[in-house]
Parts: structure tokens; C-alpha cells; sequence
């Protein structure tokens, strides 16, 4: 298989900036929706971290699916690379949320925009380099099967939210959708 490797990067970096873009309007949607609960299955519903994390999610998702039509043919490692690519970038925003509310005791919101658009280089960087090379077409259909099962915990988990701080509203302290 050859891959253009310069395409390939056009394609990750026009993806972090369609990340970037998407995941900021998709903020808003849910309420602009009127609170409709279909939206709610791709929109954050509240201000918890894990609603947050969507953001990255879904417009990643979008992404792909174009993507994939472009690229399939040079590299069998599409989706273990977005699949690391996504969990890279929600374990940055996690660990980078909990780490400076601990030391600040409060939320800061150009950290988390910051750490948001950080995630997002991440994500598409990962994939990039993880794209390159030529993995097991197994590992490569595991990647598909939990980035699928992702997408089905943000739609669970906004209905049947466990009660945990990750699912937890700080200003409202409501877990999930109203």
C-alpha cells in the first residue's frame, strides 16, 4: 500500500480544524434544538465534563466518515488510529480538567477551551502517525468496534447517567439530561 503522506496530513490537519470548528457550535446545538432529545444524543445536555467530552466525539465521527472514502485504499489502520487518536484527546482534556481544578478549586474557562483545541491537535496528530503505518487488520477492527461502543456510551450514558463526578453538572449539580 502506498499512502501520500502529504495528503494524509492535509486531511488531518483540515480534520483538527473541522474538530475545532464543529465541537465549538455543537456546544450550543442542544439548546438552540429546543432542548430536543435527539440532538441530545451529540450535544452536551449540561456543563459535565463527560457531555463535554462529545464535542471532540461526534464531529471526529463526521469527519471520518468522509475521510474514510478518500484514504481506505492506502493504510488498514483507519480506525485504531482515530480510535486513539479520540481517547487521546479525552484523556488529555480529563487529566488536564482534574488536574487544574485541584490546584485552582475552580473552573477556568480558556483551560478548558485550551486544553479542547490541544485535544484536538492530539487526536489528529496520533491518527496521523498511527495511519502511516501498517497494522494488523485484527487490531484495526477493534479500533472500529470500541470507537462505535464510544459513541454508544455518550448516547447511553445522557439517559441513564451514573452518578458519578465525570456526569456531574457543577453549576446545576444534575447528572444527565434534565
Amino acid at each position: 500500500m502506498y499512502l501520500d503522506y502529504d495528503k494524509l496530513k492535509k486531511w488531518e490537519v483540515a480534520g483538527t480544524f473541522w474538530i475545532i470548528i464543529v465541537g465549538s457550535i455543537l456546544h450550543f446545538v442542544y439548546d438552540w434544538s429546543n432542548k430536543s432529545r435527539v440532538i441530545a444524543m451529540f450535544s452536551p445536555v449540561n456543563e459535565s465534563l463527560w457531555e463535554h467530552l462529545k464535542l471532540g466525539y461526534w464531529p471526529l465521527l463526521f469527519f471520518m466518515l468522509i475521510e474514510y472514502w478518500f484514504v481506505r485504499k492506502y493504510t488498514n489502520s483507519f480506525f485504531i488510529a482515530k480510535t486513539s487518536g479520540i481517547l487521546a484527546m479525552s484523556f488529555l482534556i480529563i487529566i488536564v480538567f482534574y488536574s487544574y481544578t485541584t490546584i485552582m478549586k475552580r473552573h477556568i474557562l480558556i483551560i478548558d477551551i485550551g486544553s479542547f483545541i490541544v485535544g484536538a491537535i492530539l487526536c489528529q496528530y496520533i491518527s496521523f502517525k498511527l495511519m502511516k503505518r501498517n497494522l494488523n487488520n485484527f487490531l484495526n477492527g477493534v479500533g472500529f468496534l470500541i470507537f462505535i461502543l464510544i459513541g454508544a456510551a455518550f448516547i447511553f450514558f445522557t439517559f441513564k447517567t451514573p452518578h458519578l463526578d465525570i456526569f456531574k453538572d457543577p453549576s446545576k449539580g444534575i447528572y444527565g439530561i434534565e
